[in-house]
């Protein structure tokens, strides 16, 4: 029997790179024109933002909420567990990430979203970078248009325009809402390196934008 210290993340890979974009192609021919929604609702987000209000703070946690629900349910559950028995555990997250928003923002009415000052101008950028230019890495990288992943309905851009998003919010729950978004980062940067991925890094400097600028927001708050 090897040595613990001997194994490396490519040993507990279940599958491989091809399986794993395999899905992605797959998962959007079958929810095809999701997509569009998934974006629509995305700008939708981006007029909220333009318009600050405890209503448009509402309607924001209840657009994460539903994303975070489609992706626990269409991608995790009924996907993603063929090829990794572990997606169930994801599933139950996402979903409870879901739930909290839902009770945060809809029914207690917690949070309120702003870019007013630096903290919120960062978190503008990763939502917008989540919801335009993050789908786009794949096919940059000589993946099939096909295998993009969009805000709504995979876990990554999903993850990343959350918490960019809870940049912008200001509420007594914002660090609990953080946790499992950024877990999920974590989780899916060991992942992507383990199968060589160049959008490990993306995932990996997420998590570290975040937190920095929740530092620096607390410093001058």
């Amino acid at each position: 029997m090897s040595e613990w210290w001997t194994y490396t993340l490519q040993d507990f890979l279940l599958f491989s790179p091809r399986t794993y974009y395999r899905l992605f192609e797959l998962y959007n021919l079958a929810v095809w024109p999701a997509q569009l929604l998934a974006l629509a609702l995305g700008l939708a987000i981006l007029v909220l933002l333009a318009r600050p209000s405890p209503k448009a703070g509402a309607f924001i946690a209840a657009i994460l909420a539903l994303a975070w629900v489609v992706v626990a349910w269409g991608y995790f559950h009924a996907r993603y567990t063929s090829i990794n028995w572990i997606a169930s555990y994801f599933a139950i997250a996402f979903l409870i990430e879901a739930l909290l928003l839902g009770w945060f923002g809809i029914i207690r009415r917690d949070l309120a979203f702003s870019v007013a000052n630096r903290a919120g101008s960062i978190g503008l950028c990763l939502y917008l970078f989540a919801l335009m230019i993050q789908p786009m890495i794949g096919p940059l990288l000589g993946r099939p248009i096909v295998q993009i992943d969009f805000f709504g309905l995979m876990p990554d851009p999903t993850a990343v325009a959350t918490l960019g998003l809870l940049l912008t919010a200001t509420g007594r729950h914002v660090i609990s809402l953080l946790i499992i978004p950024l877990a999920w980062c974590i989780i899916s940067t060991a992942t992507l390196w383990a199968m060589g991925s160049p959008e490990a890094w993306v995932m990996l400097a997420v998590p570290l934008i975040c937190v920095t600028s929740l530092f620096f927001r607390g410093r001058t708050s």
